[in-house]
């Protein structure tokens, strides 16, 4: 059973793992704290919007058996503008997921400290199981640890958000009653922006041709990437759901959720909430270096598989800056502010280029339909918006 299980699920998943981070669950927690189940529209909005991105960027990766970054090198001619775009590109995934790592790490330390309490060597062992897991260099086994990980990470938000009697009928209205106010915009960014993440599209198509070697397996790919975006997106919905018993309450991180559940539900609300969040630093700090170390080999044009060194050395410095990082309590904030600004820009920029790249014709018959292209442009303007929002936050701060 478990095995037909594993056969069917590929890459999509990863790509859930890797979008359910620490980041992920503390916006869902402050969403949900400050506004209840009024902003679930925007989780819906969300996965919508990473379907389509990450449809095309599957469908890229399996008929052209290359990553985004190889597609792009071949297919723009203008030299200056690949150069530029090749630069972007490594500043906002290699860079960026650099300085992010020791977010994710610390995310599921917290989990941890949550459970144990405060142990100085528990970044290590985040790190160590990181290490041991991306060195083994086999996506299969990598494939059903995250998959375990995602399980174990869906059952325990979606336990908790069953614990607290949530309203089914507030639930519908905040799906599908979208609520916009100069209060809650920014929320709003960060939970698509949590969601629709850069470096998914390129970790995607990169993995596809891991798991399917035919364009006639676009179906299962499809069906792949469709359940598995909408079942990460229902666990963040979750979390937000199970942080609207906190409106009560000052929240700024997951772990908030964790210890005010305590006196309502008992040390096993704890517990159990603890757990997902562990699981989400787990598999964040997986995949981060993971995607940086693909983006790397295809804009420099690196030949090897998962086992060759080029290849483990990017991910290898990225983990290990990122235990450093999280064990010190160092927090880069001019990397991240960098790294947030150069995904600001990258995202439209990505999504516009999906959009040309599966209307071409090295996809033969697997080009884009026009009802494929009108929600590519609905997502590629939700894409503008995101990206210059988070340009004018960053530069607010600056």
């Amino acid at each position: 059973m478990f095995n037909k299980i594993f056969k069917n699920i590929g890459p999509g998943t990863l790509v859930a793992a890797a979008f359910i981070g620490p980041g992920t669950v503390t916006v869902c927690t402050i969403a949900g704290a400050n506004y209840g189940y009024s902003l679930l529209w925007a989780m819906l909005l969300s996965i919508f919007a990473t379907i389509v991105l990450q449809e095309m960027a599957a469908r890229l990766g399996l008929v052209t058996s290359k990553g985004l970054p190889e597609i792009l090198r071949s297919a723009i001619s203008n030299k200056l503008i690949r150069v530029v775009l090749i630069i972007l590109v490594l500043a906002a995934i290699a860079v960026g997921n650099t300085a992010y790592e020791a977010g994710n790490i610390s995310g599921g330390v917290l989990g941890l400290q949550i459970i144990f309490g405060e142990q100085w060597y528990f970044p290590l062992i985040l790190g160590a199981i990181a290490f041991g897991l991306l060195f083994i260099g086999n996506y299969k086994i990598l494939e059903k640890v995250l998959i375990t990980l995602v399980v174990i990470m869906g059952i325990s938000f979606i336990a908790t958000a069953i614990a607290i009697g949530p309203d089914v009928t507030q639930v519908f209205k905040g799906l599908f009653t979208p609520q916009i106010n100069s209060d809650n915009i920014l929320t709003i960014v960060g939970l698509i922006g949590t969601t629709v993440v850069p470096y998914n599209l390129f970790l995607h198509a990169s993995l596809v041709s891991e798991k399917w070697k035919q364009p006639s397996d676009l179906s299962a790919v499809r069906k792949d990437t469709v359940i598995s975006v909408i079942l990460g997106g229902l666990v963040s919905m979750c979390i937000i759901i199970a942080a609207t018993a906190l409106q009560e309450t000052k929240v700024s991180s997951g772990t908030d959720i964790a210890r005010a559940l305590e006196p309502v539900f008992g040390t096993a609300s704890t517990y159990v909430f603890s757990i997902g969040i562990l699981a989400a630093g787990i598999t964040s700090a997986i995949t981060a270096p993971l995607a940086a170390a693909y983006v790397v080999k295809g804009c420099l044009g690196w030949k090897g598989t998962m086992k060759s060194w080029s290849f483990r050395a990017v991910w290898m410095i990225i983990l290990s800056i990122g235990i450093l990082f999280s064990s010190l309590g160092f927090k880069p904030l001019d990397i991240i502010t960098f790294a947030q600004i150069a995904n600001g820009l990258l995202l439209p920029i990505i999504a516009i280029l999906l959009l040309w790249l599966v209307n071409q014709k090295l996809l033969g018959k697997y080009q884009n339909k026009t009802w494929q292209n009108a929600m590519a442009f609905v997502v590629i303007i939700i894409a503008i918006g995101l990206g210059a929002k988070t340009l004018l936050k960053v530069f607010e701060v600056i």
